[in-house]
């Protein structure tokens, strides 16, 4: 049995500040990084990863840079992981969702912001990566590391369901399990 440890970036200045993130290139805060650091020793205490894999944001490079620091690991980055792209909300606070005169939170994963991609798009391509990443390692922990809506997107295609109001925290964890290519569950340990 393989598993699969997601991990959301610490917090980045656009978490701070409550907005979606204009550039790939916002990094994180000093206190993302503290975020950063402490789950890399709390990974250390109870698992043995054997690679990270990030998407290319800043923020989530420099998370998985000082998880590879704690953990003594390489870095691949992946650009499937990426954040979603919200589009013309780019910049905008993140109750800007809510006002859209298109959303409907009853089916939030099919919305789509005004040139950006849904969380269906979003699960497509981030769960090829997933599935990838799961064969190649079938019996080792591999470190993911992403962003909230595409943590959202991972949780769907593993367990195929979406769940309403569940935003992982920064620096969050999810724990995947899979054997033979199939995934048997996921959990959020402190749950």
């Amino acid at each position: 049995m393989g598993r699969l440890l997601l991990i959301r970036h610490g917090e980045s200045e656009g978490n701070r500040d409550r907005v979606f993130c204009r550039t790939p290139d916002v990094p994180l805060t000093e206190e993302g990084r503290c975020q950063a650091r402490a789950a890399g020793e709390w990974i250390a205490e109870r698992y043995a990863p054997v690679r990270i894999v990030t998407s290319p944001f800043a923020r989530a490079r420099q998370t998985a840079d000082i998880l590879a620091g704690v953990l003594g690991l390489a870095v691949v980055v992946e650009p499937g992981l990426r954040e979603r792209s919200y589009g013309e909300l780019a910049g905008q606070p993140y109750g800007a969702v809510r006002a859209h005169p298109d959303y409907d939170p009853g089916v939030y994963w099919q919305w789509c912001p005004p040139g950006g991609e849904s969380l269906v798009e979003v699960a497509a391509r981030a769960g090829e990566v997933l599935d990838r990443v799961a064969r190649s390692a079938p019996g080792g922990d591999v470190l993911i590391v992403s962003h909230a809506a595409v943590m959202a997107a991972l949780r769907c295609h593993v367990t195929g369901a979406w769940e309403r109001g569940r935003v992982t925290p920064n620096a969050g964890i999810a724990l995947v399990e899979h054997r033979d290519g199939a995934y048997l569950g996921l959990q959020l340990p402190g749950d």
